[in-house]
């Protein structure tokens, strides 16, 4: 009878606990993701042999009004953190994987073993693309410019700044079901506006238009059902004002 009411009892802690809500998460949680300087988008393999989740700069609830608090925890601790647990999955089947960075492995799809290519694929994808998704926003996105050599390439494209959001958005909303909707830079530096479904990108080998991703929004409804339910257009204007231009910049600057 006593370790019955002990279970109660516990199970009713464990329910408060549940019930404080995201603040109390995010009290004890976060302090093992906040500050991060490093580049998030992971390049190789832990000491451990394992791919782990990436820091985030900030807490769930700063991006608020435009992502708000319970997607970001749930987006990020849940998703997020699925997909390093089945990558490492995959990699612990496949000796003659181990040691080979995430962006080695995505460019290189065709490359794995057939019993463990689709998980590579999904998850492997899944990590690279929130990584880079986590760093491309930022709570003080409002002071973020874009680079001189970035605005130009995005003049030439598209003349002005609304017009390429435009753009960005109306290939975003049209994508159909679940994927990504890309900036991506050609070996020229020219620019472009792409879609890949599921957690495809355009670094992959398999990738019907290839370039390197220098911004990419997440468009499956778990980045933005809990706000905005089917509202996918919301979710793309809201996003803007925290997509971190100096960030965007940086990518584009780089080979």
């Amino acid at each position: 009878m006593k370790n019955s009411e002990n279970s109660r009892r516990s199970f009713i802690k464990k329910g408060a606990l549940t019930i404080a809500g995201v603040g109390l998460f995010n009290q004890i949680d976060m302090k093992a993701y906040a500050g991060n300087d490093e580049v998030i988008v992971p390049e190789t393999f832990p000491a451990d042999g394992a791919f782990s989740l990436p820091a985030l700069d900030y807490d769930y609830a700063a991006l608020e009004p435009y992502i708000d608090t319970m997607t970001m925890q749930i987006h990020y601790s849940k998703h997020h953190q699925t997909y390093v647990t089945k990558l490492n999955e995959a990699i612990e089947k496949t000796p003659e994987l181990q040691g080979k960075s995430l962006k080695d492995l995505i460019m290189n799809i065709n490359a794995a073993p057939e019993s463990v290519r689709t998980a590579i694929r999904n998850h492997g994808g899944g990590h690279y693309n929130h990584s880079m998704f986590w760093k491309m926003m930022n709570p003080k996105a409002a002071d973020s410019i874009t680079s001189d050599d970035l605005r130009k390439a995005l003049m030439a494209k598209w003349n002005d700044m609304e017009t390429f959001k435009s753009e960005f958005n109306k290939s975003a909303t049209g994508l159909f079901g679940s994927g990504w909707t890309w900036l991506i830079k050609d070996t020229a530096g020219a620019l472009s506006i792409v879609n890949t479904a599921n957690q495809d990108n355009p670094l992959m080998d398999i990738s019907s238009q290839k370039g390197k991703p220098i911004l990419g929004i997440d468009v499956w409804e778990h980045a933005y059902y809990l706000k905005h339910q089917n509202k996918r257009a919301d979710y793309l204007a809201a996003i803007w004002n925290v997509i971190d231009w100096n960030q965007v910049s940086k990518w584009y600057s780089e080979m």
